[in-house]
């Protein structure tokens, strides 16, 4: 080997030295102070920005959005409740009735887990329907409130014409309702649950690249997925109310 490649090879040797002496007591301050890691490149703040943004879909019904159609009904304290009064708000929709005796009092054990869960949120809120108005007097509804302990000022238990509630529920949200006497209870209704936006939309997820459009109000959280790994619905649903009350 030449003199003049010894020379090259000290020379770096040198520069290497001046390099650790000057520059890694800074790198230490850097990690010593959580600096090292900033990330500030626009790619990054784009990809936070859009994994807060919600990822559920609109219904669309003849190439429009579908909205919440204007409806005016008594609440069980006697107040007049409209579409309006839930304007600004992110909330459930269902159809049930006091006296059913399969499958509402599961579906409202679910809606009290979720209305404690989001308690602390006033822009969060409930809309029940009964298909039995008849017997379903405000007092009745207050009643039922109080014995599955309804709390969320903004979940309306309401009864009204019937024909209206039924129009709503087969026409206004295809969650299905009948008037049926030889079933037990006397009446039969879909178990699903609308999710409505601040605005007004009927939103929900996406599944296996179909949206799901209703989630089902009787399934259980101790089974968090089933045999095909899809998400148990009142799951889903809470992660879903989370993601439009962020919006």
């Amino acid at each position: 080997m030449s003199k003049k490649s010894n020379y090259s090879y000290i020379g770096i040797a040198f520069i290497i030295l001046v390099f650790g002496i000057i520059f890694i007591p800074k790198i230490v301050d850097r990690i010593s102070n959580n600096d090292i890691s900033r990330q500030e490149s626009r790619s990054n703040l784009k990809k936070s920005e859009a994994s807060r943004k919600s990822d559920l879909v609109f219904i669309s019904n003849n190439g429009e959005n579908r909205k919440v159609p204007d409806f005016s009904f008594i609440n069980q304290d006697g107040k007049t409740i409209t579409n309006k009064d839930y304007e600004g708000k992110v909330y459930v929709i269902e159809f049930f009735f006091t006296t059913c005796p399969t499958i509402c009092p599961r579906m409202n054990r679910n809606l009290i887990q979720i209305q404690n869960e989001f308690k602390d949120f006033e822009d969060f809120g409930v809309a029940s329907f009964t298909i039995n108005p008849d017997y379903d007097t405000p007092e009745v509804l207050k009643a039922y409130a109080e014995k599955y302990k309804v709390t969320n000022p903004n979940w309306h238990l309401m009864t009204g014409d019937k024909e209206a509630i039924y129009k709503l529920s087969n026409e206004g949200f295809y969650i299905y309702a009948a008037a049926n006497d030889s079933v037990e209870g006397g009446f039969e209704h879909s178990g699903n649950f609308a999710l409505i936006d601040k605005k007004g939309y009927i939103r929900c997820r996406v599944v296996n690249g179909n949206p799901i459009i209703y989630y089902n109000g009787i399934t259980s959280e101790s089974e968090k997925t089933d045999e095909d790994g899809k998400v148990e619905e009142i799951s889903a649903l809470k992660e879903d109310i989370k993601k439009l009350l962020n919006e």
